[in-house]
């Protein structure tokens, strides 16, 4: 978390690298995108997580499931279809399940990123959760075709390749759930000095 005595450069946000990417090859293009616009790759993991890693990570926030059980029944019903369940728990428990089996298929890059408003600049260049309907130009809306009809079809979990912070806390908490402190990597890049100096008088320094 930036604390108020910090600079806005100390920002740190999670992602991850789904199944799908990995298989897909597309890992050095999506931290391409990362990189390319000044972020900096402070951890990274190649690893298979276990249902249980994967389940906590989406239930670190203990309202987790009431909101997105409460998000998927207002999306049924505003496309004027019916619920498969009015309780948002159910739904949320059948989701989190979809999620478990998706994200344990293969293997997954987890990166922790940092910089100035790492969050939402992360959030930005990856796109909306639907690839569907996911803005041209971002990872989703350019590398991926599915959407929320095809993986209620299928009666699985949306493949978007990629899944990112939604907040500072909320990447806090899974940073501390997916990483130890010592693997977090404290340095310097060059291109800070660029970034960051108030003046950009030291760039020679």
């Amino acid at each position: 978390m930036t604390l108020p005595n910090q600079h806005h450069k100390h920002e740190r946000t999670f992602t991850i690298i789904k199944p799908d990417g990995v298989q897909r090859t597309l890992i050095g293009e999506i931290i391409q995108r990362y990189e390319r616009i000044g972020l900096k790759l402070v951890a990274m993991k190649l690893m298979v997580p276990t249902e249980n890693m994967v389940k906590k990570h989406y239930t670190l926030d203990a309202g987790w499931k009431q909101a997105v059980g409460e998000k998927s029944i207002k999306g049924f019903l505003d496309k004027g279809q019916t619920p498969p369940s009015n309780d948002p728990l159910e739904i949320a428990e059948k989701i989190l399940n979809r999620l478990a089996k998706y994200l344990t298929s293969g293997p997954v890059i987890a990166m922790v990123w940092q910089g100035a408003h790492a969050v939402k600049i992360v959030r930005k260049i990856t796109g909306g959760t639907e690839p569907l309907t996911s803005d041209m130009g971002t990872i989703r809306g350019d590398f991926v075709l599915d959407s929320y009809q095809m993986s209620e079809t299928d009666d699985r979990s949306i493949r978007n390749l990629v899944h990112a912070s939604g907040s500072v806390q909320e990447a806090e908490d899974e940073i501390a759930h997916w990483f130890k402190p010592e693997e977090i990597v404290d340095y310097r890049l060059f291109q800070e000095k660029i970034l960051y100096s108030a003046d950009m008088d030291d760039i020679f320094g």
